[in-house]
């Protein structure tokens, strides 16, 4: 099925407009269970019109990719909020939601964003690291105080190191306090590239291995 959107309600009334997307072959027969990824836009694609999601990352891929093999959800951050502060509550609050009405897989929800939604999944993996097998952090800063929560998270983190918006700095630092916590993260660098380090890395098969290789329960 194509994308599809939908709105989420949290108990504190905040809405989240969404889109999902169920693999082509989905069905919720017993003990069939499908794989998440929770994807996290960036600042430019905040507000009310869902349709911006659609523009970067994951929601890109899926509109041209009905066959992906996960279940995604594409929240859209409302403009006068980020992902990194009062949103982190309800995203959690929408996974439950979808966990509810789909057969996902909990030992297999992953975690990934761009710029900002790169930022969100550093805070939310350490606000949450019991609910994601592994996460991606696309050109996007994190908590460093939080690093030591991330110490058996599986990391794959990418940035461009010409970028002029968020350094690739930010990326190193967050790598680097996460190994210094005894974790063993993973850092790409795109040589040349400035901000748009999203666009080579969704599209990079190798990804979806790699999140398909891990596991909470491995963990």
């Amino acid at each position: 099925m194509t994308q599809q959107a939908q709105t989420f309600i949290a108990e504190d009334s905040a809405r989240l407009n969404y889109w999902l997307h169920l693999p082509a072959t989905y069905t919720a027969e017993a003990g069939t269970r499908w794989p998440l990824i929770l994807f996290l836009h960036g600042m430019g694609e905040r507000g009310d019109d869902l349709e911006l999601v659609k523009i970067h990352g994951i929601a890109r891929v899926v509109e041209s990719q009905p066959d992906f093999p996960f279940i995604t959800v594409s929240p859209q951050c409302p403009i006068t909020s980020v992902w990194m502060t009062d949103e982190l509550g309800h995203l959690g609050a929408l996974l439950d939601a979808v966990i509810a009405q789909y057969a996902v897989d909990t030992d297999r929800i992953y975690l990934t964003g761009l710029s900002m939604g790169g930022a969100g999944t550093w805070h939310l993996a350490a606000r949450s690291p019991e609910r994601f097998a592994a996460i991606v952090p696309v050109c996007g800063g994190g908590p460093l105080d939080d690093a030591c929560k991330l110490e058996t998270m599986p990391i794959w983190a990418f940035h461009g190191d010409a970028d002029e918006v968020v350094p690739v700095s930010a990326s190193e630092t967050m790598i680097a306090a996460v190994q210094a916590c005894g974790g063993t993260p993973r850092l790409t660098v795109y040589p040349g590239v400035n901000h748009d380090s999203w666009t080579q890395t969704y599209a990079n098969p190798d990804l979806y291995t790699w999140f398909l290789q891990h596991r909470l329960t491995e963990r």
